[in-house]
């Protein structure tokens, strides 16, 4: 018997993480909770607010701006173009929990470790850094110190982090909110580093996907940039209605209901 019932898996893609949001919103109109959650960067910050007790609603309202200088702001240090104050600052201003422990759905975070090569699913311990970690993009962001192990965003080796929860659970269900597509310009240096740092998100797509009982992936994310979450609301959107279809298709429907029907007395 598996430790969990539903599991579900969110990956990173920036500010086109907010269709994260729509999926378990959808997912809970249909009576659908996950019972442990793994995210990498963007699916990392729903993540861990969700395991915190907030509502996808309420995370929305929380995390969505109207500038993307809330999230970040230029900084000249060596290691990073920006800075990820904002999404700090959302987080120590509403967080709840302060270690992992606290969370009231368990949670694995997964950020890169730049030393040794590895990703690293952290699930114990102070709930923060690790977060934050996984949300840092290589080159445009800072790393993050941890125990003297520089941290850089999870995706860079493993964008869908359904390792620390496989043969787990009952049901899996994947959220992958970075599809690629033709790309018309990439000239600046910021451009470069987002599109290159995507496509290398995207590569394990193909054999990831086979892991999942029900996979979402809204193809329409790819005309949202990374890191422009101005366009929050309509993002939540594409993610709730793509999942409203999902679990209408027959397959999935029959799926469900041998998954989530009710025991017989």
């Amino acid at each position: 018997m598996n430790k969990y019932r539903t599991g579900i898996v969110l990956s990173g893609g920036g500010a086109r993480g907010f269709a994260h949001l729509g999926v378990l919103k959808a997912l809970n109109d249909a009576d659908i909770f996950p019972d442990v959650i793994a995210g990498t960067s963007a699916g990392a910050l729903v993540g861990v607010l969700y395991a915190d007790g907030y509502s996808p609603d309420e995370i929305l309202k929380i995390m969505n701006a109207t500038s993307s200088l809330h999230y970040v702001r230029p900084t000249v240090p060596r290691e990073g173009l920006l800075q990820i104050s904002g999404i700090e600052k959302i987080l120590i201003d509403n967080l709840r929990a302060k270690r992992f422990e606290d969370l009231k759905i368990p949670l694995f975070v997964t950020a890169t470790d730049l030393n040794n090569g590895v990703a690293e699913y952290f699930s114990s311990g102070e709930l923060l850094k690790p977060v934050i970690a996984s949300a840092s993009i290589p080159v445009l962001f800072k790393p993050v110190i941890i125990n003297k192990i520089h941290y850089v965003d999870g995706g860079v080796l493993d964008n869908m982090p359904v390792k620390p929860i496989e043969g787990k659970c009952d049901f899996i269900i994947g959220s992958f909110v970075n599809p690629t597509g033709y790309e018309k310009t990439v000239t600046s240096m910021v451009q470069i580093a987002e599109r290159a740092f995507m496509l290398n998100m995207s590569k394990e797509l193909d054999h990831k996907s086979q892991k999942f009982d029900l996979f979402i992936a809204p193809p329409e994310l790819k005309n949202y940039k990374i890191l422009d979450p101005e366009k929050a609301v309509e993002v939540f959107e594409i993610g709730y209605k793509a999942t409203k279809n999902k679990l209408r298709e027959p397959e999935i429907q029959r799926l469900l209901s041998t998954q989530f029907s009710p025991p017989t007395p």
